[in-house]
């Protein structure tokens, strides 16, 4: 088993302080044959890598917060670039994942996102510019240290944000897992 166990802290990345141009899109499939653009307008990307304990863990956590904000696309972007159809397949149906699942073996969207870990989310705006990018939640105060309960729910809270017409309050966060290499 090919384990990317290097854990990592997300220093300093940045969603753009001017809105982005957007990206030019491609279209990917997902598991299911699916077409889909994960860069289209009010998307939630979370890079994952199906190994990472870590993204593991919130596998329930990102299929409460896809099913209860219908107003996004979500997407789950598997990052590992030897991962078969078969086996993400496998995953998504052993962790139950409810997001479509897209391959990244190219990193054409890390690049493009400049995703670094994971599981790191990104939500993209009506203009295709970064509103959020980084944790979850505070489950893991830090590598190996996971506390009982999450006590902020950032992307939650983004994701509220933006559905009000507000600003994100904190549309940065360093996301704790497993490094994209």
């Amino acid at each position: 088993m090919r384990f990317a166990f290097v854990l990592y802290f997300v220093g300093a990345l940045v969603c753009a302080a001017e809105p982005s141009q957007p990206s030019t899109r491609g279209m990917y499939s997902d598991l299911k044959g699916v077409s889909c653009d994960p860069l289209k307008p009010n998307s939630v990307l979370i890079f994952y890598w199906h190994d990472c304990p870590i993204c593991n863990t919130y596998a329930p956590e990102i299929n409460r917060i896809a099913d209860g904000h219908t107003n996004f696309a979500f997407y789950i972007v598997q990052v590992d670039p030897d991962l078969t159809v078969a086996a993400a397949k496998k995953h998504a149906k052993d962790f139950d994942l409810h997001p479509p699942v897209l391959l990244d073996s190219r990193h054409e969207l890390v690049r493009k996102l400049k995703a670094v870990v994971t599981p790191e989310a990104i939500v993209l705006g009506t203009n295709g510019e970064c509103l959020y990018r980084g944790r979850i939640d505070n489950l893991y105060a830090a590598l190996g240290k996971k506390r009982g309960i999450a006590t902020t729910h950032e992307l939650r809270d983004a994701l509220e944000a933006i559905i009000a017409g507000k600003k994100v309050l904190m549309p940065e966060t360093k996301a704790i897992g497993c490094l994209i290499q």
